[in-house]
């Protein structure tokens, strides 16, 4: 969890130091405006593009554990199955 809450330190840090930028920057009031809209766009898509891929990454690891569990499970049914053959034989 650090790292994600520092990466989205870093994402925020990065997003204020440019909107801050451009506020400064000599330009007409309708184009800060696009500008920033723009940034925000930018920012909104790579963020987006972040999520999906830890979200994919989240699924894919709780798939492998589901796997293991069931493998595990069906592994110690059939190690009890034999115990009772060999008890009844």
């Amino acid at each position: 969890m650090k790292t994600s809450n520092t990466i989205l330190g870093i994402i925020g840090a990065a997003a204020a130091g440019a909107l801050l930028g451009v506020l400064f920057a000599p330009d007409k009031g309708s184009k800060t405006r696009q500008k920033i809209a723009d940034k925000s766009n930018d920012y909104k898509d790579e963020i987006k593009g972040k999520l999906e891929n830890i979200a994919s990454t989240i699924s894919a690891n709780g798939k492998d554990l589901m796997n293991q569990g069931k493998t595990k499970y069906n592994n110690a049914k059939a190690e009890v199955s034999d115990g009772i053959e060999h008890v009844t034989n």
